[in-house]
């Protein structure tokens, strides 16, 4: 009996959608190509991805603008959607492709807090949430 291929699952072809293509090996390349070329809608659906996740890694707030008209003007109602959302609050979402830090750690911190709380149950003391939080590794 001879091995056949599998069809990726739907999440991998989402991930290989917006990462961008040299991050990818050539089947995976080959596979979005030709999926890429069935539709309009997939191939602007994957650029405006792509460039969307570019201008927050490089931290390009210049691009921000031109990407929101594109998003905004898109046949996608998925990216007229999040461009009219990111547009709401635009000072904070500039604020937020400038700036080079982040709150991970605190989110980090409070998910640690969280998830030790719900173990227990809510039954110990604060003394004892005091000391699992401290021996947490």
């Amino acid at each position: 009996m001879g091995s056949r291929a599998t069809a990726p699952s739907r999440r991998q072809v989402r991930w290989w959608l917006v990462l961008p293509e040299a991050q990818l090996p050539a089947e995976q390349r080959r596979y979005l190509s030709a999926l890429t070329a069935t539709t309009d809608a997939i191939r602007e659906a994957q650029a405006l991805a792509v460039e969307f996740g570019r201008i927050v890694r490089e931290h390009d707030t210049g691009a921000l603008e031109p990407w929101l008209v594109r998003a905004g003007g898109s046949e996608l109602a998925e990216f007229r959607d999040f461009a009219v959302g990111l547009r709401r609050d635009q000072a904070a979402v500039e604020a937020a492709v400038a700036k080079r830090w982040s709150n991970g750690q605190t989110e980090g911190q409070v998910n640690k807090i969280k998830m030790l709380k719900r173990q227990m149950y809510g039954r110990a003391s604060i003394a004892l949430l005091r000391q699992r939080l401290l021996h947490a590794a």
